[in-house]
């Protein structure tokens, strides 16, 4: 199986560039970004092709591409990509706009291509076994939901709304809507909340605090921000605590941690992740529907339910009203 990237503009490039080099039978055949020199970099250290000419890279002999570029351009990107009947890793979110995700989800349809959604938290060990105990009954039924997803500021284009759509409301809000979703199988009903920028210089969101309502009437909240230095142990979390009838139980994708001390280092210590590589497990999900022709487990209408959650966030913010969706 032979798959391409196209731009290396988002971080999680590098990390899904290793994994596919690690899957049996699959092939990193090219690297596409107009960015000259991070795409020879990128093709350099991933030892394949580049290409600074987009069309060029998808008349390749490829089965699917992974994009990760700026949020901006990954319209654009997909709906090249589908026309070119290649196969689909979008990374999130889907889009910076409603419009724009309706539009490549149906040109994927249209092509006969899968669109999945790139949300590695759902193959985290801790997230996936809250599910079985979800499914099989062990925490009855469920009340209410309480989330983080706290990082550091990543910079750069992020902090652009023009290319990002949005900061960290838009960028951690969501997984964690998206393990919420999974969860109950449920759609959320009305989003109330507080949107600010608390921890950085930046003209863009840091920090927000979101109230959420399901149509089922179960209840939750999710704390997401950029409140991280960059001197903290570690990069931040992504929690959820789920409380149910039967059973309160709380996960943390990013829990599984070793201390490590360094004297050599400007910091000496530091929390190292040692639990299950999530993005290998989104990576294999991906690679495995390609090669069976089978639905992707995450969908492009995931993309598009996690999204129109972080936007309504917004909406409420900016209005100091619920917004029903």
């Amino acid at each position: 199986m032979k798959v391409g990237i196209m731009s290396f503009a988002h971080m999680h490039a590098y990390s899904y560039a290793k994994c596919l080099q690690q899957l049996p039978g699959v092939e990193l055949i090219g690297i596409f970004d107009e960015n000259m020199d991070r795409g020879k970099e990128a093709s350099s250290q991933f030892n394949t092709k580049y290409f600074n000419d987009m069309d060029l890279f998808l008349l390749e002999e490829m089965d699917a591409v992974i994009v990760c570029s700026e949020n901006n351009r990954h319209k654009e990107m997909v709906v090249k990509a589908a026309y070119a009947k290649k196969q689909i890793l979008c990374e999130k979110p889907l889009a910076t706009n409603l419009q724009d995700a309706k539009e490549m989800i149906a040109v994927c349809k249209e092509n006969g291509v899968i669109l999945q959604t790139a949300f590695p938290v759902r193959f985290s060990k801790a997230i996936r076994e809250l599910k079985s105990l979800i499914d099989c009954g062990e925490i009855g039924e469920i009340v209410a939901m309480r989330t983080t997803n706290r990082g550091q500021n990543p910079g750069g284009w992020f902090i652009d709304k023009e290319q990002s759509g949005g900061g960290a409301v838009l960028d951690h809000t969501v997984h964690m809507v998206d393990i919420m979703r999974w969860y109950l199988g449920k759609e959320i009903k009305e989003i109330f909340a507080t949107v600010d920028c608390l921890f950085g210089l930046e003209n863009i969101d840091d920090a927000g605090l979101l109230t959420i309502e399901f149509e089922d009437g179960t209840i939750a909240s999710h704390d997401t921000s950029w409140s991280r230095t960059s001197a903290y142990p570690s990069w931040g979390d992504a929690t959820i605590e789920v409380i149910g009838t039967k059973r309160t139980v709380r996960v943390d994708a990013f829990g599984d941690m070793l201390k490590l001390y360094k004297d050599e280092t400007e910091q000496k210590f530091s929390y190292v992740y040692a639990g299950k590589d999530i993005d290998l497990g989104l990576i294999g999900d991906f690679v495995s529907a390609v090669k069976d022709g089978k639905a992707p487990s995450i969908s492009g209408y995931d993309g598009l339910k996690a999204m129109e959650a972080a936007l309504a966030a917004y909406k409420s913010s900016e209005s100091g009203k619920p917004v029903t969706l």
